[in-house]
């Protein structure tokens, strides 16, 4: 799938709108999931995010949550050894956004190395043209398509002969020798007739297609020195000699089709990534190489958490002992919050008949992200794609009066969704995923104290992780909705008014919601200041229409709730699949799979080892020994798997009825008898602490 482009493109010239319509365009999700990674901030301070943050708790939170969170977040990206991204100090990497040199820089280099029309920006804008241009100098037959800016670079796609990465590596050769050339850029504006008489006779069918979608006038092109030109409506640098060669890199090539479509040419795309300085891309590079060894694809194997087995299917999610473990921990917390909180727990099948998703209009609406229907006895049922129509067959079943509200339920209820094999992505992009999903029946004048309380529990519920920095965005009234002026008006007040009582600052999306009411998106920032789509809060007077739900008020009268759908984790999937990648798989000691391996030092004392063992787990603690190897071995295994505690029983523990300790973190802890570990490991867990 094609990199998802950033919003500002969309305020530069007709040319740039043109030119991405022929992009395959990103998919778009339902509520409560999301494919994952939104964009990245590479460096710190982390006020250098441009999107609007806030911290999770601007007032003073309760010294418990405070530790918890501050012990969470300096689990995060720690293997024990002081590697964590945050321990060295790092360069602050800009973003498209916040820099237009960068913006342009790229956009340049795109255009003298690939191809040579393009859409574009300044920085990023002229590393696009570059690259087309050496390309075109070193493959003569190859033509150029389309090759927008990305997050952290650009691509390009071209209609030529395989490329490898030798070649990646000529492309770039001749990139420096045109940026050395410093080749002034000038741009030129033609009528429309001029430049299909241009293009024509360069033979670039597919620009004559591009060419074709810009309705605007003049034309615009760039000149590259005397020696290349790109239909393009800039921005760009003056010059090649503004971008610095050091700073630049072609990263990889891949296969595309021309406009997304699997019917068309299959093209080849290369990515690049442009920087202002050298030392900004060589921040970008670690930061590549930390998001690799993060990778919860290679870490759910190597710590043996989860697999998605071919032969059930691709994108579905199978849980091992030690990630079934996990999510076990999850799930009870999970509950127990909600349940503190008011909210009735739910379970409802996986199947219904078909009529009821006719009712919800998700046949109508959102029939390509179900699966085909099964007959039943000559009655047609269908997989679940989401829960709100169970959580309103629960309403339904009886009458309600103004005095049950409000009315919270909330299920971990397993979905299924139709994804393309070649979308599917380890935990991010699956085909059955369990929702922490919750619905809430609320009059008008409760909509506030609801959004309030589900913004209270998310942070909760998130900063037993260690997340405190969030991207909030609140969605207003869309052109095309359901609902009166009036209804629409307050639900978009009561989300204002609940975000400015907790503190947090957020961005208005204008007509950005639902066509079934307004909602807010919440992103989190991982350890590696990656932001992820996580909890959303949506208002709903669709469903209520649709299904009829009433309650009776204060006159006897029959009147229609209102509906707010919430999740927080979004799904236990593709959050776990994100907890992995923030703790880099070495998790709190309250979530590790293993909290204690206990370690003899010769098989003398394995039999009060087992004892040990066999007494913590009747406590509730996960433990387990280990054995028949040398001590330094069973440390450095221990060590590889990332048990947050180690148990050494030498003869004069067994003696002494003790325990020598050892922790990832903290290193030797010291000698002490088991039931002040058993105390002391509660006592870790109950604050969610890294260690002891």
């Amino acid at each position: 799938m094609a990199a998802a482009v950033s919003a500002p493109l969309l305020r530069f010239h007709h040319h740039h709108r043109c030119l991405l319509r022929h992009s395959s365009s990103p998919r778009r999700y339902p509520a409560g999931f999301s494919r994952g990674l939104s964009s990245v901030s590479f460096g710190l301070p982390r006020s250098t995010t441009t999107a609007a943050r806030s911290t999770a708790s601007p007032s003073a939170p309760s010294a418990a949550a405070a530790e918890a969170t501050d012990a969470a977040s300096a689990q995060a990206g720690s293997d024990g050894k002081g590697d964590g991204v945050g321990e060295e100090e790092r360069v602050v990497l800009p973003t498209n956004e916040s820099s237009d040199r960068l913006l342009r820089i790229r956009h340049t280099v795109l255009a003298f190395c690939c191809l040579p029309f393009l859409t574009s920006l300044p920085v990023i804008n002229l590393c696009a043209h570059v690259m087309a241009m050496a390309v075109q100098k070193l493959f003569p037959n190859s033509k150029v398509t389309i090759g927008p800016w990305i997050d952290n670079g650009f691509y390009y796609d071209f209609d030529m002969e395989p490329l490898t990465d030798k070649d990646l590596k000529r492309i770039k050769k001749e990139m420096d020798r045109i940026i050395r050339k410093n080749l002034p850029l000038v741009r030129e504006e033609l009528s429309r007739e001029e430049a299909q008489k241009r293009i024509e006779a360069l033979n670039e069918p597919y620009k004559l297609e591009i060419l074709e979608g810009i309705k605007e006038e003049p034309i615009t092109i760039y000149h590259i020195g005397e020696e290349w030109w790109d239909l393009c409506a800039g921005p760009h640098v003056e010059s090649t000699g503004k971008i610095d060669r050091r700073a630049v890199e072609l990263e990889s090539v891949a296969g595309a089709y021309w406009r997304g479509d699997e019917s068309n040419q299959m093209l080849q795309r290369i990515y690049g990534t442009a920087w202002e300085t050298e030392d900004q891309l060589k921040a970008y590079i670690h930061f590549k190489e930390e998001a690799k060894r993060r990778d919860h694809r290679r870490l759910g194997l190597d710590l043996d958490l989860f697999s998605i087995q071919e032969d059930a299917g691709g994108g579905l999610v199978f849980w091992h002992p030690k990630g079934a473990i996990i999510r076990h921990v999850l799930e009870d917390s999970w509950k127990q919050i909600h349940l503190q909180r008011g909210y009735d727990l739910l379970y409802t099948p996986h199947v219904a008949k078909a009529e009821l998703w006719k009712v919800s209009g998700h046949i109508d609406f959102y029939k390509e992200n179900m699966y085909n229907q099964m007959d039943v006895e000559d009655e047609l049922y269908q997989l679940r794609p989401m829960n709100c129509p169970y959580h309103i067959l629960v309403y339904k079943r009886k009458l309600h009066s103004y005095r049950d509200f409000p009315i919270r339920v909330a299920e971990l209820g397993t979905v299924y969704r139709y994804e393309l094999s070649g979308s599917l992505h380890g935990l991010f992009r699956v085909r059955g995923f369990t929702q922490d999903d919750a619905h809430i029946f609320c009059l008008e004048d409760q909509i506030k104290d609801e959004i309030r309380g589900v913004l209270d529990l998310t942070e909760q519920i998130l900063g037993q992780f260690g997340f405190r920095y969030y991207e909030i965005n609140l969605s207003t009234r869309p052109e095309k909705s359901v609902g009166s002026d009036d209804i629409w008006e307050k639900a978009t007040l009561a989300l204002k008014d609940a975000l400015e009582d907790k503190g947090w600052e957020y961005k208005v999306d204008e007509g950005g919601g639902a066509f079934y009411g307004p909602k807010i998106d919440l992103k989190i920032e991982d350890a590696l200041g990656r932001k992820w789509q996580c909890s959303t809060v949506q208002v709903d007077f669709n469903l209520p229409e649709r299904f009829d739900i009433t309650y009776v008020n204060s006159n006897s009268e029959k009147k229609r709730p209102i509906m707010i759908h919430r999740a927080i984790l979004g799904s236990l999937e593709r959050f776990f699949g994100v907890l992995i990648e923030h703790y880099a798989g070495d998790f709190p000691l309250w979530l590790a799979p293993i909290q204690a391996r206990i370690l003899p030092v010769t098989d003398n004392e394995l039999q009060y080892c087992n004892e040990v063992a066999s007494e913590l787990k009747s406590k509730g603690i996960r433990a387990e020994v280990c054995h028949g190897e040398r001590l330094p071995k069973l440390i450095r295994n221990a060590e590889t798997k990332k048990v947050p505690l180690m148990a050494v029983v030498g003869p004069k523990e067994v003696q002494a009825r003790t325990l020598t300790i050892r922790s990832r973190h903290s290193g030797e802890i010291g000698t002490m008898p088991v039931d002040e570990f058993f105390r002391r490991i509660q006592l870790a867990i109950a604050n969610k602490s890294s260690s002891l």
